[in-house]
């Protein structure tokens, strides 16, 4: 997939079935937006260790169990991202902005509050009907 930047990303849904959402550092691409935490997989890593790795520099947590959740293909023109996405079903550790970066634990409700790069839209949708359905 030459070219693509494929992304582990992580949908984090706490106790009060709230999603965390990261606010993109100014100086990256598409700043100041927010997103489902996560970052590049480097080349002979599996997305499940590119995951727990971003994670834990992201948010200072340990994964625990995660499932596949959907995977988005998106090109923004400059860029093509592949968004490989999991559900974080479990992790040990308090999320917190461990790079200086903004978090939000989001409702269902306020998600829509929330600007989202184009390659997120996707995931918001099938996140939302996640939150519905707990």
């Amino acid at each position: 997939m030459a070219g693509v930047v494929h992304v582990a990303v992580g949908v984090l849904i706490d106790q009060a079935n709230c999603v965390l959402l990261a606010r993109r550092q100014k100086g990256t691409h598409l700043e100041g937006y927010w997103e489902f935490p996560g970052g590049k997989v480097e080349p002979g890593e599996t997305v499940e260790a590119a995951l727990a790795r971003e994670l834990s520099e992201e948010l200072g947590v340990e994964i625990g169990e995660t499932s596949p959740l959907m995977t988005v293909n998106h090109d923004y023109g400059e860029k093509q991202v592949l968004l490989d996405v999991h559900r974080v079903r479990s992790w040990t550790g308090e999320p917190h902005g461990a790079e200086g970066q903004p978090i939000a634990w989001a409702s269902e409700a306020a998600l829509d509050d929330y600007k989202v790069p184009e390659a997120n839209a996707e995931i918001m949708l099938r996140v939302k009907s996640v939150l519905a359905s707990l």
